[in-house]
């Protein structure tokens, strides 16, 4: 599919460029190397499971080359691929190690000048992937913003859509709520019934007590006093 990427790739092209990275070349274009020809999809794979430490910074001039086309020339992501990519030798920072008999020897600290150029499948391409499933061909944008009616109709969407969970959430916080004011309740009543019961319970020892004392005391009278 690369092969026919790129024997089929028109003249026009999307270019994002990073300049003064501080790696070398050849460290770079084995890794530039795995994704040339590649749809964008699959050159973000490569790059996301690349060990390489150089991985992570292509992959953000990547995303930047597919804004830059899908921004300025408006075209979909799903037509890109990357037809060009490649490494070339920046400025080399010289620095100096001391050796042994007053010698020094130079060490190099070279930059890169990285280049990424997408640009957009051939029609016989697009079609083919569509008919394959490989990739959904996105409609072009008019314009990089959304119409506000646009805006507006999503805002709407997403209020009706989230009325629903909300209105849940009510209902489940007042069904606690009145489940915790009836527990509360509950215990309030059981409470006063078992305060009430102790309360009989004294009276009737209170009052049981003072009739054992009366009885008592009647027992000890003499019988002249009971005559």
């Amino acid at each position: 599919m690369a092969n026919t990427a790129l024997r089929d790739a028109p003249t026009k092209e999307t270019v994002a460029r990073l300049r003064y990275l501080r790696t070398s070349p050849t460290k770079i274009r084995p890794v530039l190397k795995l994704i040339t020809g590649s749809d964008i999809s699959s050159a973000r794979d490569t790059l996301y499971l690349c060990p390489r430490g150089v991985s992570h910074e292509l992959q953000k001039l990547l995303n930047s080359a597919v804004a830059n086309a899908e921004n300025n020339d408006n075209i979909p992501e799903d037509e890109l691929f990357v037809v060009r990519a490649f490494a070339d030798e920046g400025a080399i920072q010289k620095r100096w190690r001391p050796r042994a008999r007053g010698r020094a020897s130079r060490i190099n600290k070279r930059t890169s000048h990285i280049t990424i150029a997408v640009s957009r499948f051939s029609e016989e391409e697009i079609s083919r992937r569509s008919e394959a499933g490989v990739g959904t061909t996105a409609r072009r944008r008019t314009n990089r913003r959304p119409a506000p009616e646009a805006i507006e109709t999503e805002e709407v969407a997403e209020a009706e859509k989230s009325a629903p969970a909300a209105t849940k959430k009510a209902t489940k916080k007042a069904t606690k709520k009145a489940t915790k004011k009836a527990a509360t309740k509950t215990a309030t009543t059981k409470k006063a019934a078992t305060k009430s019961t102790k309360k009989a319970a004294t009276k009737t020892a209170t009052t049981k007590k003072a009739a054992t004392k009366s009885t008592k005391k009647t027992a000890k009278k003499p019988a002249s006093e009971k005559g």
